[in-house]
């Protein structure tokens, strides 16, 4: 997988990249994707495959808001369980939420969904960490848009 974002510079490129390529990979899941930080407290929908998402999250809300506000990974077998979860898609039944940090600031979180529950391993949790961590550790930039 990080041969294919060799020398690829943009965040945006890398996100979009990793989530076509998880949604290839892990077939449990029914979303994939990245959520960018976009403010002291909220994120905003990046790339990413599957259904109709969320537009934004505030840090104080859901599986995706609890890991940008705490920084760590979110591991939820079952998220009917997980206090203010939010539904995006109601066949969602497991999540994993990983936080991507550049240069010591949380950037984006990468979420994973699954209509099966317990549809995520802890060691699966840790390959796609370190995937992250690697894939976010060189030259990665904001995009910088137009204008």
């Amino acid at each position: 997988m990080l041969a294919a974002l060799e020398g690829e510079t943009d965040e945006v490129a890398v996100q979009a990249t990793l989530a076509c390529l998880l949604w290839e990979t892990l077939p449990q899941v029914n979303w994939c994707g990245f959520y960018r930080r976009i403010g002291e407290r909220l994120l905003v929908v990046g790339p990413y495959q599957g259904g109709m998402g969320c537009l934004r999250i505030p840090f104080e809300r859901g599986v995706c808001g609890a890991c940008a506000r705490t920084e760590t990974t979110q591991l939820v077998p079952d998220v009917q369980a997980f206090p203010g979860h939010i539904a995006c898609d109601d066949a969602t039944r497991s999540e994993l939420v990983i936080p991507i940090t550049v240069g010591g600031r949380l950037r984006a979180v990468l979420d994973l969904d699954s209509p099966h529950p317990g549809g995520f391993s802890t060691a699966e949790a840790r390959i796609l960490e370190a995937l992250v961590a690697r894939a976010f550790s060189g030259e990665v930039h904001p995009s910088p848009g137009i204008g």
